[in-house]
């Protein structure tokens, strides 16, 4: 934890020139988009992995017609198929679980008076008039929804609504538009997968109660990663010519 708080500390004094007193505030930034480059690679894996499980559709499609009366002998021959193409079904899953600790660790951080021993120095830092330690209901406390912290808070709901509605948009256009990679990010042959894919692109509109719920510097490395994400299934899933 002592580590991370240096790491930070650090960052902030490489970016205090350009952001002066939300220094702290734009090395959360740097932070997520440095986690957001290492699991990139895996990202792309995925990517590849989900036109690989669309290029099965056909095959899939095919056992479900043979072992339409038997769903377990369905499961176990598409699990099967998947293993002998080499292609893992929860694939995608990965990169959003990697970038797990590290939000946790920034919730951890500013949610302590004191980590490692020494006082927490980072909960003295801000957003323009927002403390990175505090949390939406904070900012409500100290001057109102249309406070200094207030505006802050509705600055970042604004961005989160954007870029939910961009993904919302981008994922409908990619499952009207390849309905096998659509198939395949469904993932019913995973048991419940289906379900949550479907709810996926609705996952970003989630994103505006984290962000009111989290201190203020966990939101930001949510604000960030999500509108990372965004960016980079666009152009991850865009489609190809030919």
């Amino acid at each position: 934890m002592s580590a991370f708080v240096q790491l930070v500390e650090r960052f902030a004094e490489l970016l205090e020139p350009l952001f002066q007193a939300s220094a702290a505030a734009a090395a959360i930034v740097l932070f997520t988009a440095l986690v957001r480059l290492l699991v990139h690679p895996l990202s792309r894996a995925a990517a590849r992995g989900q036109r690989a499980r669309a290029a099965l559709q056909p095959r899939i499609a095919e056992l479900r017609r043979k072992h339409a009366r038997d769903p377990e002998r369905l499961q176990r021959a598409v699990l099967e198929l998947h293993a002998r193409e080499k292609v893992s079904p929860l694939s995608g899953c990965l990169p959003s679980l990697l970038q797990m600790p590290a939000f946790f660790l920034l919730y951890y951080v500013f949610s302590h008076t004191s980590v490692g021993g020494r006082t927490n120095d980072l909960l003295g830092h801000r957003l323009l008039d927002a403390p990175l330690g505090d949390r939406w209901t904070d900012a409500l406390a100290a001057g109102g929804v249309f406070g200094g912290a207030g505006l802050v808070y509705l600055g970042l709901f604004a961005v989160v609504t954007a870029v939910a509605t961009f993904s919302y948009r981008l994922s409908r256009r990619m499952m009207a538009t390849n309905p096998a990679l659509a198939a395949a990010a469904g993932g019913e042959e995973v048991p419940g997968m289906g379900a949550v894919t479907r709810v996926m692109p609705f996952l970003s509109f989630f994103t505006l109660v984290t962000v009111a719920v989290v201190p203020l510097a966990a939101a930001l490395y949510v604000v960030t990663s999500t509108a990372w994400s965004a960016v980079e299934r666009a152009v991850l899933y865009r489609p190809r010519n030919g």
